[in-house]
Formats: C-alpha cells, sequence, structure tokens
C-alpha cells in the first residue's frame, strides 16, 4: 500500500492542521445551513476536483479511541470538498467520499476507519486527474500511469485509478493500438516499423501492438507508401539511380520496411518507363 499518511510522499497537500482564513469555510453542520441550500446545489463533474485535499494531518489523530465528528464544514475553494472536523482535529474530503462513508455531525469513526477513508479521498482526487488527462485524447494505461506519477500520486493509487477506468472502458489499450495504427498508416505516411515503435513508446504490450498491425492490410502501407514515394520521386533529381535511392530513403525513415520499399521503387520506375535492371538497394 501506498505510503499515503503522514509524510508518505504520494502527494502534497498542506492543507490541514493549518488555521481557516476568514471566509474560506460555511459550517454546513446545521440543518439551516441545508435548508438555505436544497435545490440550487449543482451537479458534481469527478474532473472538476482540484489537485488538493486532505489526509497530511491523519498521523496526529489518536489512536485506539472513538471519533466524533463535530462539524461538517463546506470547502469555498476547491470545489466540492468539505473539512471534516473532530474536535481539534480535522481532514478534508471529496463531496462523494463524505456522502459515501455518512460523515455527517455525530457519526463516529476510528482513526484506521479514517485513514482508509483519506486513501479513499486520494483515489478520488487521482482519478479526477486521469479523467481530465483522458478529456484531450485517448490515452494508454501506461500513459496514465506516468501522467499520475508526475502528479505526485503513488503505484498503488495509479494502478487503482487505471483498474477503474479500463472497468468504466474509458481506457482499451487493444482498441486504442488498432485506431492509432490504422490512422498513422493510411492518413499519416508512417510504415508499420515506426508505428510499432511509437506504440511501445506509450507502452501498449507487444501482442496489443502486433494485433492492432494485423489489422492494416499490405495494400493499405503500400499504397499509402506509393502517395508519400510519388511526392519524392517527382521533386528528386539526377540519374534514374539517384532518384531510386533517395525516394527509397525517404520511405525508410518514415518506417516502411526493405521489401516493400523495393516493391515502391519497381513500380515508380515501371510508370517512369525505366528498367528493373539497376534495383535500389538498401545500404
Amino acid at each position: 500500500m501506498d505510503q499515503r499518511y503522514g509524510s508518505r510522499g504520494s502527494r502534497p497537500k498542506g492543507q490541514q492542521g493549518r488555521k481557516d482564513e476568514p471566509g474560506e469555510i460555511v459550517d454546513i453542520s446545521d440543518e439551516s445551513f441545508w435548508e438555505m441550500t436544497r435545490g440550487t446545489a449543482g451537479g458534481n463533474s469527478s474532473n472538476e476536483l482540484a489537485g488538493e485535499g486532505g489526509g497530511d494531518g491523519i498521523d496526529a489523530f489518536p489512536e485506539d479511541i472513538e471519533l466524533a465528528i463535530t462539524s461538517v464544514s463546506l470547502l469555498k475553494r476547491p470545489k466540492f470538498r468539505y473539512r471534516i472536523s473532530f474536535g481539534s482535529y480535522s481532514l478534508e474530503v471529496h463531496e462523494d467520499v463524505m456522502i459515501k462513508y455518512r460523515m455527517i455531525k455525530g457519526a463516529v469513526f476510528t482513526k484506521s476507519e479514517l485513514e482508509e477513508i483519506v486513501f479513499a479521498d486520494e483515489r478520488q482526487q487521482a482519478y479526477a486527474d486521469a479523467l481530465h488527462y483522458l478529456s484531450r485524447k485517448p490515452r494508454t494505461a501506461y500513459e496514465i500511469t506516468m501522467r499520475l506519477g508526475e502528479k505526485g500520486w503513488g503505484e498503488e493509487t495509479a494502478a487503482e485509478v487505471v483498474r477503474r477506468l479500463t472497468e468504466d472502458g474509458l481506457v482499451n489499450d487493444a482498441a486504442y493500438a488498432q485506431e492509432w495504427a490504422g490512422q498513422r498508416v493510411r492518413g499519416r505516411g508512417k510504415g508499420k516499423l515506426w508505428v510499432r515503435h511509437e506504440l511501445r513508446q506509450k507502452g501498449v504490450p507487444k501482442p496489443l501492438i502486433e494485433e492492432a498491425l494485423q489489422t492494416v492490410s499490405e495494400d493499405d502501407e503500400f499504397e499509402s507508401a506509393m502517395e508519400l514515394a510519388a511526392k519524392k520521386w517527382r521533386t528528386s533529381t539526377g540519374e534514374p539511380a539517384d532518384r531510386k535511392r533517395k525516394t527509397g530513403s525517404f520511405l525508410m525513415r518514415r518506417g516502411y520496411s526493405g521489401s516493400l520499399v523495393s516493391r515502391v521503387i519497381r513500380e515508380l520506375g515501371r510508370e517512369d518507363g525505366f528498367s528493373d535492371e539497376e534495383e535500389w538497394e538498401n545500404d
């Protein structure tokens, strides 16, 4: 389990144990607050969660005694976060966590139970970070794990978030690899060797990469290479051998295999009326 309490290093918090700033929180322990706000609360979107939260003060909580909640206060910033006070002790959690664990005034918890609540709150925040990252474009499981690590989340928290995203259908490395392979070969003029390297960098497992590359037909890759090669061929100068060398080298740099490049060069040569006496060679 992550070292997630006290100086655990999973994410800097720094909000617990400090004095409240004027106007920072609103006490919602009394029923009058709920009467006043009933019907005005907006819906919750987990990707709106701010990146800071409570938990640093949990080590200061006393062991082996029951702790009763003395007040529940709504923070004005970040959104949807609450300060839960147990007399002189307090921690901060997201609204979803507060509701899930029924953290209302008078409810009683032990320190070990609160530690699990703090961990649940961290997972909620990390999940929100991941959703925000995914909102820009699809990502692989590896990319999300790396991103969460950069944001300060521990390995266990990141693994739990990726598991949840996978179950929710928001992360699917197999589908991602197939979409990426087709788009890069057909739309961006990249050969399968190039695509294989890209997917490896994105942390896609090797079996999924090979399955994805198999979904791209040889004809599709050939047509992609031909389109690129024709442009390069027309702009190249010199003897036929020089044009073949320049065009072939260009295709190789784009990730096309030697055998496919040879096939393309032969086709271009025939279209221009050159013989195959001098074949292109991959030095």
